[in-house]
């Protein structure tokens, strides 16, 4: 029995007077109007209404059925519209995961921007290193960097590709020196950032000479890019630090690059979310908004570390921004 539409049925009957009209007016017979009716009395083991040859009328039982059906079928109606507009209309709660880094670099500037556009839209972000199961409705998008996606049914969206580089700080270069080439990081205290993506004691380096891999472990380990630079600035050792979050550190001096030729942990950055069906307008104009915004944002930090100046190896002096930019 399909209860909703008996109960449309209903109303239609009531409404109209007779199951005559209630036909005529649903393009249907009266004898499946009859039917519809009876089905939901034998259901409720109630009468709704006393039939006479010349009219109908409502039992007690059916007037106070009769208002319970107006406001259901009034609820299902606005949840259908509701829903539609989903589709249509950037509106409502949008749920975001990001990896930290990732969230405070990359995610929460785009969400300004992106609210700038959608007001309508409000944001629910949550930041950790974990990956979240989307098909469980924790989250409508997530945003994370890796080196490569395992496989799943979940739509992947590729949004650019970013790395990391060497950080040090002024005093740590001036008290110990910079490293000349990879080998000699083996002389140096070297900060152990975990993270989902790669293994935090092996760094890989790609420089003049290809792929270089050091065994690498030191005295402070931490999950978060900004926790270790943190340790570099307090003059800790050397840390292998996403670009994104080293930018500032370089710009205003409290970092300083070492190994410059060489950059580690190539990394692409990615949307993950559920399904291409059905998808709706908040998720949809969210994702379309990184696909464009994003690349911008990590070629511009590329450009203002081209425009950084470099640590003069071997003789510990500090490096100088040689390129002045404001944000963007």
């Amino acid at each position: 029995m399909d209860t909703l539409q008996n109960m449309r049925v209903f109303i239609r009957v009531v409404e109209a007077g007779s199951f005559t009209a209630a036909a005529q007016s649903l393009n249907s017979t009266t004898g499946a109007m009859s039917r519809a009716v009876s089905e939901l009395e034998a259901h409720l083991r109630a009468r709704l209404l006393n039939r006479s040859t010349r009219r109908l009328a409502l039992t007690t039982a059916g007037e106070r059925y009769l208002k319970r059906c107006q406001q259901i079928l009034a609820d299902v109606d606005t949840a259908e519209e509701e829903a539609s507009c989903a589709h249509e209309r950037p509106t409502g709660a949008l749920r975001m995961h990001s990896f930290a880094s990732i969230g405070q670099h990359y995610v929460l500037p785009a969400i300004s921007r992106y609210r700038a556009q959608y007001p309508e839209v409000t944001v629910e972000l949550t930041m950790s290193q974990r990956m979240p199961d989307l098909f469980e409705g924790s989250a409508d998008v997530a945003v994370i960097g890796a080196s490569t996606l395992p496989n799943s049914d979940l739509v992947s969206l590729p949004l650019g590709t970013t790395f990391s580089i060497l950080c040090a700080s002024p005093a740590y270069v001036h008290s110990h020196g910079a490293p000349q080439k990879p080998a000699d990081l083996a002389r140096h205290e070297c900060l152990i950032l975990h993270t989902p993506a790669f293994a935090p004691h092996e760094w890989v380096l790609d420089g003049p000479n290809g792929s270089e891999t050091m065994q690498v472990n030191g005295p402070v380990h931490v999950n978060i890019a900004e926790s270790l630079i943190v340790a570099i600035r307090e003059g800790m050792g050397i840390g292998m630090v996403p670009l994104y979050a080293a930018i500032s550190g370089l710009r205003d001096g409290t970092l300083v690059r070492v190994l410059p030729e060489y950059t580690l942990q190539k990394m692409h950055v990615y949307a993950l979310y559920p399904s291409r069906k059905f998808i709706d307008a908040k998720t949809r104009t969210w994702v379309e908004f990184l696909r464009t915004h994003l690349p911008k944002v990590i070629a511009r930090d590329e450009a203002l570390l081209a425009g950084i100046g470099r640590t003069s190896v071997g003789d510990g002096a500090v490096p100088t921004c040689q390129l002045q930019m404001t944000g963007h």
